[in-house]
């Protein structure tokens, strides 16, 4: 199992279950997006997704935020990033950018429940990251169980 989190060799041959892979296109095409919301939407996502109430902070507050979310957004981006290469050019890595993206949900609410955050409502962005959270978690167990069909022809 950690010989494919943690390859010997990181080539493009896909070494998981199918789905796994197909999985990780839509993960892949959801990251960037969030990423690119956080840099350049007017409010960062800040209210719109996450529920923070921008409009009760003063006007320095409110920018402080939303810079902030757009720093976050920036490494969420370089994330992307990754799981971009990951998909086109080192397949072997995508069972590692599995895990990194549970560690980074993880990390999140592990942050979240340590210093809350006051929100207004239930934010809508926590649905979107459940379900990533999800995918992933199903895309993870997938790749590390799973065989493609170019690898069972090999064993026999």
């Amino acid at each position: 199992m950690l010989n494919r989190i943690f390859p010997e060799l990181i080539d493009n041959h896909y070494r998981g279950h199918k789905f796994a892979l197909w999985l990780f296109y839509p993960i892949t095409f959801m990251e960037v997006a969030i990423s690119l919301t956080a840099i350049f939407a007017r409010d960062g996502g800040a209210q719109s997704a996450d529920g923070i109430p921008l409009n009760t902070f003063g006007s320095g507050g409110a920018e402080a935020v939303i810079g902030v979310v757009a720093i976050l957004g920036l490494a969420r981006l370089l994330l992307g990033s990754l799981f971009v290469l990951a998909l086109f050019r080192y397949r072997a890595m995508i069972p590692l950018m599995y895990v990194l993206r549970l560690l980074e949900y993880l990390g999140h609410k592990g942050i979240g429940w340590m210093k809350p955050i006051v929100r207004a409502g239930t934010p809508s962005g926590s649905y979107i990251t459940a379900g990533l959270f999800t995918l992933c978690f199903i895309g993870l167990v997938l790749s590390l169980r799973g065989e493609n069909q170019e690898n069972k022809e090999l064993s026999s």
